[in-house]
């Protein structure tokens, strides 16, 4: 793969989407899944931005650079909002979010 110096960065965003997908499924399970919107609609943007910056950096684009920049600032709304509540499935999130967080800045860097 050319692309090998976006691996570890494309990685770590599929990574996270996943993670994102099963938060957001989880909370739907919650006991007050009202209380739960905003951290289901920030899995969901997450999910979606990870892999579309996934996508953009396995072909090589233009904007990749952008695109992760992007994605780290979601990745770190992502956190920040499911760092407010104590289900496993939001802490594990979190933490995938920073690390997806920091591989993109890296890579914007």
């Amino acid at each position: 793969m050319s692309t090998l110096k976006y691996a570890e960065c494309i990685a770590e965003c599929n990574r996270c989407a996943d993670i994102c997908d099963y938060c957001a499924a989880s909370c739907l399970n919650e006991e007050n899944v009202a209380m739960m919107a905003r951290c289901i609609r920030l899995d969901m943007d997450c999910a979606a931005q990870c892999r579309i910056t996934a996508s953009a950096m396995a072909r090589e684009s233009e904007n990749a650079i952008a695109m992760c920049q992007l994605c780290a600032q979601i990745c770190e709304a992502c956190a920040e909002e499911c760092e407010k509540h104590d289900h496993d499935h939001c802490k594990e999130c979190a933490s995938a979010c920073r690390r997806c967080a920091e591989a993109c800045f890296q890579m914007a860097a």
